[in-house]
């Protein structure tokens, strides 16, 4: 016997699979995972969990505020509302 070419045995193999079961696995939609060092995934966790937490802080400020009936305004003490008070003088 000559050997299967290896994009032929694929598709055998492939079609086998389909013949003995249903199962698919999902697309892939990232990158698969890789090994990082124990330092960087505590890193990334750690920056993960500061970044939850602030998430959590907006959004029980933004409940409060809402219960609380306030309403935000922009504040620019150095902007163009801080000038609308000031005369305009002329040095002639």
């Amino acid at each position: 016997g000559s050997p299967v070419p290896p994009e032929e045995r694929r598709l055998r193999d492939k079609k086998h699979l389909d013949d003995i079961t249903a199962a698919r696995l999902p697309p892939l939609h990232h990158s698969p995972a890789k090994l990082i060092s124990i330092e960087e995934s505590i890193a990334i966790q750690i920056q993960q969990k500061e970044a939850y937490e602030e998430m959590q802080a907006k959004l029980a400020a933004q409940k409060l505020a809402e219960r609380l009936n306030i309403k935000m305004l922009r504040f620019e003490p150095e902007g163009e509302a801080s000038m609308q008070y000031r005369e305009v003088r002329d040095e002639d």
